[in-house]
């Protein structure tokens, strides 16, 4: 296996020694790393492909209460935080927590009934996330979607066995960028931040991984290799299926209880 290369516009090295110096997405290089005991996933187009009816059910959302606001511009702004700021974001004013949680919950219910008869995960996570699990990882997923969509997931995934540990945008805790939520995943699952690394479609979410003091892997479903490049990054790929045949895995060295 090429060290810094997954296959074509997807890269990685190896957590267990430095990046080279530069990276296909033009990433920074990344000093020799700890140990890896938890990997942690957001849900919305790195578990799930599902960023296209997110954007849908925004479009109808903003018809419904009559917002102008561009639809690449309300994608950019709310990514990755979680309902309530999504709602003070869109309406351009303070609105309680009651308001903006029955608000969410509208635009939410519309997500789900358009991408339920189409439901469909990211290539290769179900069988990522098990090998995973087999390797002696913990699994752990960071969202900033409700309980009832990560019910609507998980539901629809089927996985094997479930996560770890999930904390969810409806928690009380600060959206991506802010490292909150992935910080408490780690705790849930027992590991150090250092210890975890974060699987991210958004630029948000690959911030927040930073912020929290974790590697990422950047999953370009929504995004391009450079739009969510850092110094932590040490891996990009199109999907799950581009990890797997690369032996990502496979580099890790696990850390043992």
């Amino acid at each position: 296996m090429n060290d810094t290369q997954l296959s074509a516009g997807a890269g990685v090295s190896p957590p267990g020694r430095p990046k080279a110096k530069c990276a296909p997405s033009g990433g920074s290089a990344v000093h020799a790393v700890t140990s890896v005991g938890a990997l942690i996933f957001d849900m919305d187009g790195t578990m799930v492909d599902s960023m296209p009816w997110h954007a849908k059910s925004w479009v109808e959302f903003m018809q419904r209460h009559g917002i102008q606001m561009e639809l690449s511009e309300v994608m950019r702004r709310t990514n990755g935080r979680n309902g309530a700021e999504c709602m003070r974001i869109l309406f351009e004013r303070e609105l309680d927590d009651t308001q903006a949680w029955a608000l969410i919950a509208e635009k939410e219910a519309i997500y789900r009934e358009i991408f339920s008869p189409i439901f469909t995960e990211v290539a290769g996570f179900r069988a990522f996330a098990q090998a995973a699990r087999d390797q002696g990882l913990k699994v752990g997923v960071g969202t900033a979607g409700d309980r009832h969509n990560v019910a609507f997931v998980l539901q629809h995934l089927q996985l094997p066995a479930p996560p770890h540990a999930i904390v969810g945008g409806d928690e009380g805790l600060p959206g991506k960028p802010a490292p909150a939520i992935f910080l408490e995943v780690a705790s849930r699952l027992g590991h150090a931040a250092e210890s975890c690394i974060v699987f991210e479609d958004a630029p948000l979410g690959i911030e927040a991984a930073r912020r929290a003091g974790m590697r990422a892997v950047a999953i370009c479903t929504s995004h391009s290799a450079a739009e969510l490049d850092g110094p932590h990054v040490i891996a990009n790929a199109r999907n799950f299926d581009e990890l797997i045949e690369n032996h990502f895995l496979e580099t890790l060295h696990v850390a043992t209880a």
